[in-house]
C-alpha cells in the first residue's frame, strides 16, 4: 500500500476524530456501563449505549447528536445496532486498533 492510498483511507477517520464531542463519545463508549444509565433493551457491553443516552449526555440537540454518531459510524469507528426501535452504538475496537497502528507508521 502506498502513502497516497493510506492517506486517502485515513482521511474520513481523521476528520471524524477532529471533534472534541466525537472523541468524548468514543471515550464514553469505552465503558458504557459506567457512563450511561441502565437500558431497557440491549446489553451495554454487547450492543453499546442507546443513542438517546449519548445525545443527552452530550448536551446537544437530537439532530446534532445523530450527526456526530453518523460521522463516527461512517468512518467505521463505532458500530450501530438497531434494537426495539432504538439504535445502540458501541466502539469498533478492531478498527480503532488499526487506526492507531496506521497512525504509528506515519
Amino acid at each position: 500500500m502506498d502513502a497516497t492510498t493510506t492517506a486517502v483511507e485515513l482521511e474520513p477517520v481523521l476528520k471524524a476524530l477532529a471533534s472534541a464531542r466525537r472523541l468524548q463519545i468514543l471515550e464514553w463508549l469505552r465503558d458504557p456501563e459506567a457512563n450511561f444509565p441502565a437500558q431497557e433493551h440491549g446489553d451495554p457491553v454487547e450492543h453499546g449505549a442507546c443513542n438517546q443516552f449519548i445525545v443527552e449526555k452530550l448536551g446537544v440537540s437530537q439532530p446534532a447528536g445523530s450527526r456526530h454518531l453518523k460521522v463516527l459510524a461512517d468512518a467505521e469507528l463505532i458500530i450501530a445496532t438497531p434494537r426495539k426501535g432504538w439504535t445502540y452504538y458501541r466502539r469498533n475496537e478492531p478498527m480503532l486498533a488499526e487506526v492507531a497502528r496506521r497512525m504509528s507508521e506515519i
